[in-house]
């Protein structure tokens, strides 16, 4: 093989693993959102705290806040809420909280 040739594969074969290698990471870092069914019977399981009880730090963080989103994710085998409030300054923050114990793990402003 030429040297030009091969020094075009070579740099081709790198570019391709690079590619593979972010699609592979982007994937696993993926989370799943459960629907509305499943997010009821870990409800009715117990295996879930009521919503409103999850939403009371957010909201003592952010007074007079209202909800406009609230989607139950399963990240690496741990369920998280990701919602949106809507602040009294018109702001929309995103936030995550932690099922298992009630923590915000992210506080942010949506983009």
């Amino acid at each position: 093989m030429s040297k030009p040739v091969s020094k075009w594969l070579m740099r081709y074969c790198g570019i391709v693993a690079l590619v593979l290698a972010v699609l592979t990471l982007s994937v696993a870092v993926h989370a799943r959102d459960l629907d509305q069914d499943e997010v009821l019977r870990l409800r009715q399981e117990g295996r879930i705290p009521p919503l409103e009880q999850l939403l009371k730090p957010a909201l003592e963080r952010h007074p007079g806040a209202k909800l406009l989103e609230a989607e139950l994710e399963e990240e690496d085998d741990v369920l998280v809420y990701e919602i949106e409030l809507l602040t009294t300054d018109g702001v929309v923050r995103e936030l995550e909280i932690d099922v298992r114990d009630g923590r915000i793990l992210k506080d942010k402003e949506d983009d």
